[in-house]
């Protein structure tokens, strides 16, 4: 009996290692991707950042993209010597284009969601015009975030029980909602195409969007 009591004293120790040797090997992940759409144009997901966890992209990225932010927050990116440091507001948007190695950091002290929507190729070509296009027809309730020669992102905006003038989509677009509405939950996300209709937000508060067409 007496000698096996110095293999028994060694087990403990022995576990311990190597609890903390497999630890080290699998830390926390820095972002936690989730897809949402994937189409011919587009692919969007995403990416969940948690706090003071630095996300190292050493390919950089490989396409253009439109960032909507889901969550009030404060990061950093890193691109060889430069730092940026980025605020931001939930809605808020923001074109990214391709890029080489950088490191993201969420400096805030609470996970935050960033909406990427990759584009997948150059547009198909000049972007046919409406004379029904909401920003014309419907200022009130369409006006553009940005645009560029890849994509236009407007931002919609229904005061409760207000109705739109008809309209014309022409372009497939990516809609983000940003709240609760009639046919629709916060952060949900969806794919239209080409359409032409009139907009009522029957509730009794407001509807906000954000439509990112693709050219």
């Amino acid at each position: 009996m007496h000698r096996l009591m110095p293999i028994r004293r060694l087990i403990a120790p022995f576990a311990v290692l190597l609890t903390s040797g497999l630890g080290a090997q699998n830390p926390a992940a820095p972002a936690a991707i989730t897809p949402r759409l994937d189409t011919p144009q587009a692919r969007v997901i995403v990416a969940t950042l948690q706090p003071r966890t630095p996300s190292i992209a050493k390919n950089g990225h490989a396409t253009n993209r439109v960032l909507i932010y889901l969550d009030n927050g404060v990061m950093t990116r890193k691109e060889g010597e430069k730092a940026t440091k980025i605020e931001f507001r939930r809605g808020d948007v923001r074109w990214r284009p391709a890029s080489g190695a950088y490191i993201a950091e969420n400096i805030s002290d609470h996970p935050i969601r960033i909406l990427e929507i990759d584009l997948k190729g150059p547009p198909a070509g000049p972007a046919p015009v409406s004379k029904l296009d909401p920003v014309t027809v419907d200022s009130r309730h369409y006006k553009v975030e940005f645009e560029n020669e890849h994509v236009r992102v407007l931002r919609i905006h229904y005061e409760p029980h207000e109705k739109g003038a008809t309209h014309e989509h022409i372009l497939n677009r990516v809609v983000v909602y940003l709240n609760d509405q009639a046919a629709a939950k916060a952060d949900d996300v969806r794919m239209a195409g080409a359409a032409t209709h009139a907009e009522e937000n029957a509730s009794d508060h407001a509807a906000d969007r954000i439509a990112v067409e693709l050219k």
